[in-house]
């Protein structure tokens, strides 16, 4: 009798391919609908009229009694969530670990989520063209709607989950968008549905990307182990 290593990455689990076939078409669908729909609803506004929600809530947040913690806490998130550094450097740096961790899959399934993102908010972003509050503490582009912040986040939470999941890594993730979605809006940069429009498109384009790579993201083992520790199954033959 002889042994004969199986590869665990061709052991794909079957519910991988339910996965595949089912909710994350059907979830991702109805999150960018919603998106595009609160699009079309702010355009048909004149694109400078702010819903009730948004008004109320800036009266909330963007007052003459703001804590300087929450301020410098939203400083750091403008800085980590947008710019080269959300947009290019952390997904490279996501990937190469990734990668490094005998991932490939999820390291490509993390870079086109991320660049599917990015185009998707870009071009949102030209079309709808919305205009900003007009108290902003900090610099920000053309385009208000959606906050390409919150889409990263989202983006980032959403696809990581998937790739890791664990319980803490969706806390630690809906935590993020939480906090990036609310500094946003505590910089007076973007309404509050901006961000509601960004987090559902950013989670939309993953979970519909996830349905063609949930085979293979499931296949690859999830720990790097040392090569002295045998595949996890082996078949006699």
């Amino acid at each position: 009798m002889s042994q004969q290593r199986v590869d665990p990455s061709t052991q794909a689990d079957p519910s991988a391919k339910r996965v595949a076939n089912h909710w994350p078409w059907i979830s991702g669908g109805i999150a960018l609908a919603l998106g595009v729909i609160l699009a079309v609803l702010i355009m048909q506004r004149a694109n400078e009229l702010p819903f009730a929600l948004d008004s109320e809530w800036s009266e909330e947040v963007f007052d003459d009694d703001r804590l300087p913690i929450l301020e410098w806490l939203s400083y750091g998130m403008n800085w980590l969530g947008g710019g080269v550094f959300a947009t290019f450097i952390l997904p490279i740096v996501v990937v190469i670990v990734l990668l490094i961790m005998k991932r490939p899959w999820s390291a490509l399934f993390f870079a086109l989520a991320s660049l599917a993102s990015v185009a998707v908010v870009q071009l949102l972003k030209n079309l709808v063209d919305r205009a900003r509050p007009e108290e902003m503490l900090v610099l920000s582009d053309h385009g208000s709607f959606p906050s390409g912040h919150a889409a990263n986040a989202a983006t980032m939470a959403v696809a990581l989950g998937i790739i890791f999941p664990r319980l803490w890594v969706w806390i630690a993730g809906a935590v993020w968008v939480a906090l990036m979605m609310f500094s946003r809006t505590y910089l007076g940069v973007h309404w509050l549905t901006d961000t509601i429009g960004g987090a559902l498109l950013g989670a939309g384009v993953v979970l519909i990307l996830w349905a063609p790579f949930a085979a293979k993201i499931s296949g690859e083992p999830i720990r790097k182990k040392s090569p002295a520790i045998p595949d996890r199954k082996e078949s006699v033959a």
